[in-house]
Parts: C-alpha cells; structure tokens; sequence
C-alpha cells in the first residue's frame, strides 16, 4: 500500500540538555520557592521515568505542587531557564504523554480537591489531581456523574482525562471529555494564569487587545483557525471519536456561521449527539487543552458538565463463533440504541479463564466463542430493559445473527462483566513470557460501519508476520475503537521493526476508512510521528502553529502530537534490555523468571486506586508513587537491568538501600496478585528480594525473631509441658511473662527488638491448644476425617479458635485429627526474607500431609495466610512440586469446607434459623485468593444476616503493622474504611475477623472485640 503522506521527520528545537550545576541551582530555586514537594534524587526520576506505555526517560526532576501559585513559579521559573515542563496525573497513559526528559508536575497527591458541585447548573469544578472514580463516587448520592467512563476510571485523574481526551465504554451516548469541559483555568507557557471559557466574538476582541501571551492565543489562534477553515472542513478526520492532534475542528465549529456547522458533520450516521458540530456555540480554547496532552499549557482547574447516572442497566451477552461476525453485527445493535457495546474476544476471555479471579466473574459467557459483544441498556424499570432486550433479540433474529444471547439483569453480574471487560488491556499484557499485546496500533477508531472491514484487513495481514504470535482484539466495537493488540516481542529487533511496520500499515488503512489513529489514548510517543500522514500537510502544519503559539519556547511537554520522535526510541525494553539472572529461592520458571515475573506489570497503575479494593494499601495511605505496587515492579526492572539512573554498576542499585526503601511498604497484602489483572504477585516478589537483600547486608534482629517465633513458641511450651514442671509454677511463669509483655519498663526493650512501644505482643496461653486437644475426649464414632492444620497464634495465644473449630466439625459429624509432628507453615520465614530456611519446614510438611491427600481426607486450616501458604508458596518452594501441588489441592480455609460440604448435602442441619447480623472484614491473603463469597455464605448458612465491610487491608498484614516504623501507617491503612466500619456497627453485631493480625488491629484501634469464622459458627450451633 503507498503511503498517504511521507512521514514527517522535522523534530521542534529541543530544550538543551540541563548541565549538572544548572540543575542543582533548579533544584535550589525550586525548594525555596514552593510549597510542595521538589524531588530530584535519581529513584524519583527513576520512578517516573515510565507510565504504562513501552517508553522510559528519565525526568529531569519531580515536583508535586500544592497549589496554583506553585505550579505559577514552577514554570515561570522553568521558562526563565528554559526547562521543560511535563504535567502528570496518574500516570496511566498508554501511549507515553507522561514521561519525557522534563520537569515532572505530579498534581495527583495535593492538588485532587472538589472544589464546587453544582446541581441545579449541573456542572463540577475541580483541580486536576482528583480521580475520576472519587468524583463519581461523590456524584452519585446526587443523582449525577462524569459521562466520559475509560477504564481507568478509578486511578486516572480529571487532569489527565482533559489531557487525554479521555472516553470510555459509554462514548455512542456522552462522547468524548471535550463535549463536557465547560471551562478550564491553565498557567500558560511563561508563567501567567488564564481562564479558557466560551467566548462571543465580542469576547475574543476583548482579549486579543491584552499584551500578554494570553492576548497573542486570542489574536493568532482564530486567525489560523479561519485560515485552514476550507481544509478542516475537506481533509479534518470525520470520525467523531478522536484524540489524535488538537480540536481544531470544534473551534472551526465555533467560527463558522450557524447554519454551515453541518459541513463538519461526521460520516457515521451513529454519532452520538454529544459530538454534534452544531451545537458549539461559542469560541473556547478549553477545547484546545482537552486532548493536548499538557503540550500547550498547564491545566489546574477544570469546571465539567455532568450528566444524570442512568436508574437501572441490563446487559446482553451476545456470543459470536466468529470476531469479524461480531465486528459486522455492531450496526445492527447499534440501531436498537444501546448504551453501550463492548466486544471481548477469544483472547481475552481465555486470558480471564486462566486467572483463578477473574475465571470466576466469567459466567456470563457460554461456551467457547471466539468473540461475545456486551450490549447493555439504560431504562426506568426491569420492564423497560426487558423490553429493550426483546427488541435487541428479536431484531438480531431478523438480521440472521443466531448465536447465544444472555442477560445479565442483577448488579453483582453485571459488575463482574464490566470488571472483566475493563481489565481488558491487562489480561492481554498477563501473558506469560516476552510476547506480549502492545499498544501503538490499539486505538484506532473507524466509522462503525467500516470496523469489519477494517479489523478483517488487519487480522489478514498479521496472519503472516513472523515477529508476532497473533493478535487480542475488545473493547468499543459500538464506536468502532477496537483496542487491537498484537503479540510482540519487543526485546528483539525484529519486534522492534514489526512495531514501525505494524503503525504504517495501520495508518494508512486507517486514513482510507476515513478514521482516526487515537480513539481516546492520546498521541504520545507511540502514534504523534503519524500525525502527518493522518493529518496531511496542511492541517499538520496548522496543529504545529498551534503548538508555536502556546509555546514559543517548546518547552511544554515537548515531542508530543507534533515534532515528535519515531515511535521505535525512547523504548523501555527493546533489543539491547538485558536483565542480569539470580540464582533464586522460589521457582519462577512459570513467570518466564524472577525477571519475567517482574515484567509483569505494564504500568497500568490499577495500584493506584483510592476508596476501592485493597491494592495497593500503602499507596492509598501515602499518595505517593513509591509506595506503589507499579513502583516496587519498576524498581527491580531497572536495578535487574542495570538502567536505574545515576547508578555505577547493576548489584550497586538492586541491593541498595534506596531499593530496599521502594520496598519497605510493601504489606505482603497479596492483593495486587488477584486485583492486578496482570497478576504481579508483588509479596513473592518482595520474599525473594528480601532473601537476597539480607544475605547481603545481614538479617535485622525483628525479622529473626518474627520468623522463629514459632520454635521460640514451641521450646517453651515443651519446656513448660506438663512432665516439666508442675502445673501451677508453669501457669505462674505463664503470668508472668504475659505481664511482662505490658509492662512499662520492658518497652523500651520492645523497641530495640523493633516493635513499636504502643503495641502490646499476643499474650502466650496458659495451655496450648494441641495441648487441649490432646487431652480432651474427642467423637470416634463419625466416619468423616479432616485434618486440622493448625497455626502458630492458634495453638499457643488464641486456643479458644482452635477449640470452637473443633466444636464446629465434631458438631457437624467429622472426625477431627491434628497433623499431629507438623511444622510452621513457614510464612513467617518467607515474609521476613528468609525463605531458603523454610524450605526444609515446607518439606516437612508436604511429606506428612500428602499421603492424606492423596486419601482424599480434607485439610482444614484456622488462619488464613497459614492454610493459604500450602496452596500458593509451597508450589514454587517446595522440593517435590508432584507432591506439593497434591496437598495444595486438597487444603481448604474452614469457609470453603463448609460451603462445600453444605452444598454436597452431607452438612448435618446444626445451625440456629437466625443467629442475628454479622459485619465482616476479610483477610487481605483469604480476599486475593479465594475471595470473601464463601466466607459469606458460611456465615448465611449458619443463620446470619451478612453485611461485608467494603475494606481494604486492615494495615496489619502479619508483622508489619507491629514495626516501630509501621505504627502510623498502619493506623492510617486502617482508618481509610476499616475502622469506621467496625465503629459504627451496632454493639449486638458480631465483628467477623478470620486473620489473628486482623483481630489484633482493630482491637488495637477501635476497642471492639472481634471473633474468628470458626468462634461466630460456633455461637449459630443449635443447643
């Protein structure tokens, strides 16, 4: 195919690299002048170095300012100096807008408030650090929301939704972000504040007699709208969804007389009527700052409309044995008028499948299509959607379209779809080893009349490459933005060539079908080099006029939309990207490597969500990038590849202690290993570097103690066992030594230990629980056997769980055993760095629990990190895999035994009809691998109302929580959801806690008791 346009090599003058004296003199002025943070040491500049797209460059600095006269000096102070500057909300772009050898503004820890929400004008103003999912969650009890939904709704930023023109799964009804920014307040290149609001001709009159930057954008840039107004109207893409280049097509709206708006109209009779030409009324350069990635000014204020949040929804799962069928159906749907349809395909699907998370929110998919389209529907009652399903059924009938429809009216599967289909993008990157499904061509948006054509010729044509393994396809199929994602290796230079190739073909097939390179991911890095041949050379010309208007001196985001660099430099891995290999502790053959394993996370930055889930607590305590599971995963990468700025040779960073420090708040939550849709298992990753790290640089006292509790544990229980000595003296050390623990004079030991002072360690039990167990009479009669793994806190602080545990199934006609000569799971050792020693415990145990397993004698667990370890560490750190994974397979949490066996009918009826409300908190290990709807239906069938605390972490996490560096962090973790929860529920509610560290925290901090799963069953058994 020829090229419609040679691609355009004329780089903007770049700002000059800042020599060394010159930036600590930046550095100086900056912290002198500012209230917020400046950071200028390498492992910041390191860590914004990457977004979510395949590029790295390290910043010149970080600043997170705290106000707009910071964001005033900064860049005045940038311009004087001629300093590029690059303003960053989450990070989460995928094409690159947010990285670049600049002066990083990060606006996403301080400036993220509501500033003013008003109903009756329907309208809300912010700054541009607050994220999107917050705003709507602030919405919603007032019946509105922000119509433009991406994906990452709940990390992204307003600020970055604006630079971004952001959109989403709902786009055919609300169009893009810049038909809802009414006003936007900015810092303009040099320094000086404005106000871009709709203007009258009067208007922009008046402001172009200003002398001042702000007087030339209002003198020059309706003159050169006018100017190219007869090729906007001929040569501007007509797709309506477009992020690619500025919006001078709505200011040419604006110029034009009323009734010559409709020459701007889009081909696709399916353009949503927020994208209308039409109705622009007046003349707002906030239009040019929505989707200029930053590269004109400054955004620190943005007033929104809002639109009503829809009653109810119902979606149709409309399967397709064919992708291209699904691609050609979407005209079809689109006339029964959804709100929304978004395509998966086969890909993907299988993806989620593989994921024990995500496998199970996939029940509204039958079969194995190779492509299904979630078609959903606003309406007032269950009726109406009902009605409109019919309609959408029937008219597809009509059309000859036959495969399965399924519909999903109730919120919870709804909810779970739309979660599939978000993390849409990450399932792709999970892929195992390096071919992975990058972006460049991903966001290409044709007329939906032409998205057959145009995903047939693609697929057609990737058939055949050699550097790639085929191709994921989902995503907006109604506004003809298929997020196509090839399967590349990008660490080899045929990857790299295949990437180049890839974008040319895609941007030539693209401009044939009258579409637009970026549907809503902007430009960036990956797709601005193609902007001449999408745009022509008249309109591109116009767009970099544009950009020398704004910014005379470049420095504004510089090589983004125009002037940009070919999207094959700047590449985060590429041909030469060599991580060096460990011998390592755990097995990660599985990960493609310890490396492999780490590679993992594409930046996406779904650890930075707030108010939702657990991933990453830390960083929803801190607001800080460092504290992300995003930053931990980038940290290693770059010390593994030896790319960690400033750093003299590879072994000097990885086992450094600023690497040390990205780590330090890691909680071993667990989370990210089932919330991350690439399921980075950052706690494994942590155990293994915590290994390496200590035998390097010795093992802190607190973790060795931590992770040899339990021998300490046992030699004393053997040494106060009943043929030691005599009941009494032993109950009296007992006493004493738990006084000792609260004691005021033995504090300050505590802390020298490393245990924060205000904490008080588990009290030791006047008689353990396998001592108790042991000496109690116990049912031989029942013919139903389990083993009862029993932890550490159980069988030496807390017995009475383990006792009503015991009560429980003995209750219930099983016949409990100990695994009588068990050792520690290990956890601790593995947590606290330490894992090659818990190997031989591991070992241990495999061999005394397989052959149970191998009899099909359920294990039961108390705690759930303990049983949990046997199904998750032990694959990986155990010496017979065979044997390991068989008892893996046959460890079950005390919720999940009983929900099996209550389903399997075998549950003998114990349980009272109504044992009253039950609040639960469920255990960060427990919620990422096997979730909290057993725990709930346990809690149900044992005659509880059940209401699930909607809690992250409760800021605990085994030890972490009782470090003397910890305690306020772990008080903040908790305080975010968690506590107030558990404060303000009735004094009759039972508290549900199953984790020993999460009982210890909220008594800690909230004074209320709690109970473990197996104490609240207990208390339901009929008498």
């Amino acid at each position: 195919m020829t090229p419609s346009q040679p691609t355009h090599t004329q780089y903007a003058p770049q700002p000059a690299p800042q020599p060394a004296g010159a930036i600590a003199d930046l550095q100086d002025e900056l912290q002198r002048s500012l209230r917020g943070e400046v950071r200028f040491d390498n492992t910041t500049r390191m860590l914004y170095s990457t977004d979510a797209s395949l590029y790295q460059i390290n910043p010149i600095g970080v600043v997170l300012p705290k106000n707009l006269e910071d964001v005033q000096r900064v860049v005045s102070i940038a311009a004087r100096r001629g300093v590029p500057i690059l303003p960053r909300g989450g990070g989460s772009s995928l094409a690159g807008q947010a990285i670049g050898a600049a002066l990083v503004l990060d606006f996403s820890k301080y400036m993220d408030k509501i500033i003013a929400i008003d109903s009756d004008a329907r309208t809300v103003t912010t700054e541009p650090g607050v994220v999107l999912g917050v705003l709507n969650r602030q919405l919603a009890p007032l019946g509105w929301m922000v119509g433009p939904d991406p994906a990452s709704a709940e990390r992204a930023t307003i600020g970055g939704c604006v630079g971004n023109n952001a959109t989403g799964a709902h786009s055919i009804l609300y169009g893009m972000m810049a038909d809802h920014v009414l006003s936007t307040s900015v810092v303009l290149a040099d320094g000086s504040h404005s106000r871009f609001e709709g203007l009258t001709a009067e208007g922009i009159a008046a402001k172009a007699k200003l002398n001042s930057l702000e007087g030339q954008l209002y003198r020059q840039i309706p003159a050169l709208v006018s100017r190219n107004l007869d090729e906007i109207i001929a040569r501007w893409p007509k797709h309506w969804r477009r992020a690619s280049g500025y919006n001078l097509d709505r200011l040419a709206a604006a110029l034009l007389p009323e009734g010559e708006r409709g020459k701007l109209s889009f081909d696709s009779r399916f353009r949503p009527a927020a994208c209308d030409p039409t109705r622009i009324q007046r003349f707002n350069l906030a239009q040019l700052m929505t989707g200029s990635e930053g590269t004109l000014a400054t955004v620190t204020e943005i007033t929104l409309g809002l639109v009503p949040r829809p009653k109810m929804t119902a979606v149709a799962v409309v399967h397709f044995d064919h992708t291209l069928d699904a691609c050609a159906a979407i005209t079809d749907i689109l006339e029964c008028e959804p709100s929304a349809s978004e395509l998966l395909d086969k890909a993907v699907m299988d993806l989620a499948r593989a994921q024990p998370e995500w496998a199970k929110k996939m029940r509204f998919v039958e079969g194995d299509p190779e492509a299904v389209l979630l078609t959903e529907f606003y309406g007032e009652s269950d009726k109406e959607l009902l009605q409109k399903i019919d309609y959408l059924e029937a008219h597809l009938r009509e059309r000859g379209w036959k495969g399965t429809i399924r519909r999903a009216i109730d919120k919870k599967a709804q909810a779970e779809i739309w979660e599939i289909r978000k993390a849409g993008l990450n399932l792709l990157t999970s892929m195992r080893g390096d071919y992975k499904g990058i972006p460049g061509i991903e966001d290409v948006a044709v007329p939906a009349e032409k998205l057959a054509e145009y995903i047939g010729k693609l697929l057609d044509w990737c058939k055949d490459r050699k550097a790639m393994i085929g191709m994921g396809v989902y995503a907006h199929a109604s506004a003809g933005c298929l997020h196509t994602r090839p399967m590349i290796n990008v660490k080899s230079k045929e990857g790299v060539a295949e990437m180049q190739a890839m974008a040319d073909f895609a941007v030539d097939l693209c401009v044939q079908y009258g579409g637009v390179m970026s549907g809503e991911h902007g430009d960036g890095y990956a797709r601005s080099s193609l902007n001449p041949r999408l745009f022509g050379p008249t309109l591109y010309e116009a767009l970099r006029q544009v950009k020398q208007t704004f910014d005379p001196q470049g420095i504004m985001n510089p090589g983004k939309i125009v002037d940009a660099p070919p999207l094959t430099e700047n590449l985060r891995m590429g041909a030469n990207y060599k991580p060096i290999e460990l011998q390592t502790v755990f097995d990660w053959s599985e990960d493609n490597g310890f490396a492999g394993a780490i590679e993992m996370c594409n930046g996406a930055g779904v650890c930075r969500k707030v108010g939702a889930g657990t991933m990453c607590p830390s960083y929803m305590a801190t607001k800080d990038e460092k504290d992300t599971t995003r930053a931990r995963a980038n940290g290693l990468r770059n010390a593994l590849a030896g790319r960690w700025v400033g750093a003299a040779q590879t072994e000097e960073m990885l086992y450094s202690p600023e690497m040390y420090d990205i780590l330090g708040l890691c909680l071993g939550c667990k989370a990210c290993k089932s919330e991350c849709p690439s399921s980075v298992d950052m706690a494994k990753i942590k155990a293994e570097y915590l290994s390496h790290y200590y035998q390097r640089n010795g093992l802190p006292l607190f973790n060795r103690l931590m992770g040899w509790l339990p021998v300490i544990y046992a030699i004393g229980d053997w040494g106060l066992g009943d043929r030691g000595i005599a009941k009494s003296v032993r109950e009296h050390l007992i006493s004493l030594a738990n006084q000792t623990l609260t004691a005021s004079w033995f504090k300050p030991i505590q802390a020298k230990i490393g245990v924060h002072p205000k904490r008080t360690l588990p009290a030791y039990a006047a008689q353990s629980f396998q001592r108790w167990f042991q000496s109690t009479q116990h049912a031989t009669r029942n013919t139903q056997q389990v083993i009862l793994f029993h932890d550490t806190w159980t069988n030496f602080n807390e017995p009475k769980v383990g006792q009503a545990l015991v009560h429980l199934l003995e209750a219930a006609g099983y016949q409990v055993h100990l695994a009588d000569g068990k050792k520690c799971c290990g956890r601790p050792l593995i947590t606290g760095g330490q894992a090659e020693q818990a190997k031989a415990w591991i070992d241990h145990n495999v061999a005394l629990l397989a052959p149970f397993a191998a009899q099909g004698v359920p294990v039961i667990g108390i705690e759930p990190s303990c049983i949990l370890t046997l199904r998750d560490e032990y694959l990986t750190l155990a010496s017979d895999k065979r044997r390991a994974k068989l008892v893996a397979q046959n460890a079950f949490t005390l919720e999940e035994f009983i929900v099996r066996e209550a389903e399997a009918g075998r549950l003998q009826k114990i349980f009272k009809a109504d044992s009253g409300k039950a609040l639960l908190h469920g255990h960060c290990h427990h919620k990422a691998l096997v979730g909290n709807e057993a725990t709930v239906e346990a809690l149900k069938v044992a005659g509880y109302a059940v209401e699930v605390i909607p809690s992250g972490c409760c800021g605990m996490a085994g030890d972490f929580g009782y470090e003397i560096d910890h305690y306020e962090i772990s008080r903040t973790i908790g305080e975010e959801r968690l506590f107030p929860a558990v404060r303000s529920a009735a004094q009759s509610t039972v508290i549900v806690a199953s984790g020993t560290s999460c009982r210890h925290q909220i008594d800690h901090f909230t004074g209320r008791a709690t109970v473990h799963l197996a104490e609240a069953l207990e208390r339901a058994l009929l008498p």
